[in-house]
């Protein structure tokens, strides 16, 4: 018998990393049982019109492999080129806010299920550019804006192109949605592959917010998702210190939702970037199930998404907006970001009025139905140095923003 506290012969470094990862692709196994997925023919185009229906244009730009199923499009394999498409899409009459209503099984009905209308595979840059510019053009002065969200971990296309359509429908805002879409195989047991793939993917990111900015977009936003803010926060890093900035004045919010980023990691970029003027809102929740099987799996190191010490994140200049508070649609508590959608207006209101109030009588933090918002000194201080209303960096959507 093995002496208790001894470890048994063999058991090396490798061996008990193969066994946290055993751990858990099963416990996230157990949790997505909890849930649906949509089927495979989720994106096959859908003719038939019901009244009441909300339609949105969706513009894709992809790490992705191509797939020549029509309720496909895009596979979990990666791709050497930067791929685009353009979706329209539609979101059922009887849309509950923070749910994506899934097209299950065969064709999708479009009275009771988000379906899509018409995806178009767009084969350069140039066409990309055009068809953004287009939907530009088809908003008045003041917004004529973009909103590129980047997906997170185990997320099939469908189920990131429907968690976007999902916030713009959600938030009523007029931005331009563009969805950034990586490879990712959408099962539980490829973290690292998923991992790799996000990483890849680093460079053309920044090609796409690149592109966005070169549209004539008043603003551009961006919003990331667990895994997604690692290739999102290192694509800006890697625009900061290319010598080739974006323009000051065309960036709007940078939001990281439930971020699956090791903490340290985290402190280590913001050194790079210094304090930023416009402060990046960081969305946590201390009770985020996924990220706590990420902090397992790398060691016990606490992910971004889950730090429970808002203050330090303030300090680092960011705006904290604390769900711990807010109770989750899905089993996993890791994409009540989304739920965001819906209180945006309300939100963004309470957060213009405490960064601009005047003689210091406004509070650093507020709460709103259970959402706690922390760091609203940075919007009143950026707000004095341009001496405007500070506006920016709303904690919710600004505009249509899973894993």
């Amino acid at each position: 018998m093995l002496e208790r506290g001894r470890r048994m012969p063999g058991l090396g470094k490798a061996r008990r990393a193969a066994v946290r990862v055993a751990v858990l692709a099963t416990c996230l196994a157990l949790l997505a049982g909890c849930g649906s997925r949509p089927g495979p023919d989720a994106l096959t185009p859908v003719g038939a019109t019901v009244p009441g229906t909300h339609e949105h244009v969706i513009l894709v730009a992809s790490t992705r492999e191509r797939d020549p199923r029509p309720g496909v499009l895009f596979n979990g394999e990666r791709s050497t080129a930067l791929s685009f498409a353009k979706v329209d899409l539609s979101v059922p009459p009887a849309h509950k806010p923070g749910e994506i209503e899934w097209p299950k099984q065969g064709l999708g009905d479009p009275s009771t299920d988000m379906v899509v209308r018409e995806a178009l595979f767009r084969d350069t840059q140039q066409e990309f550019l055009r068809d953004l510019k287009s939907e530009l053009a088809r908003r008045p002065v003041g917004q004529k804006k973009v909103f590129i969200f980047v997906h997170g971990y185990n997320t099939m296309f469908s189920e990131a192109l429907y968690r976007l359509a999902q916030m713009a429908q959600d938030s009523d805002a007029p931005a331009v949605p563009v969805l950034f879409t990586w490879a990712s195989r959408a099962t539980t047991e490829a973290y690292v592959y998923d991992n790799n793939s996000a990483t890849a993917a680093r460079d053309k990111l920044e090609e796409t917010i690149r592109l966005t900015f070169d549209s004539g977009a008043e603003e551009v936003s961006i919003m990331a998702h667990s895994m997604g803010n690692w290739v999102t926060v290192e694509a800006l890093r890697q625009i900061r210190i290319s010598g080739k900035g974006l323009p000051a004045n065309k960036v709007g919010n940078i939001i990281l939702a439930a971020p699956d980023i090791d903490v340290d990691v985290f402190k280590s970029q913001l050194k790079r970037f210094g304090k930023p003027a416009k402060p990046f809102v960081v969305i946590v929740s201390r009770d985020d199930k996924a990220l706590g099987f990420s902090d397992f799996i790398a060691g016990n190191k606490v992910r971004l998404g889950a730090f429970t010490n808002d203050a330090e994140l303030v300090d680092l200049g960011a705006i904290v907006v604390d769900m711990s508070d807010v109770k989750a649609l899905d089993s996993f508590n890791h994409g009540k970001f989304a739920q965001l959608a819906e209180i945006a207006p309300q939100l963004r209101g309470s957060v213009m009025r405490g960064a601009t109030a005047n003689g210091g009588t406004a509070p650093d933090t507020l709460s709103i139905d259970g959402v706690k918002i922390s760091g609203l000194d940075h919007l009143r201080l950026q707000s004095q140095a341009l001496n405007q209303p500070a506006t920016a960096a709303a904690p919710a959507p600004a505009a249509p923003p899973a894993q």
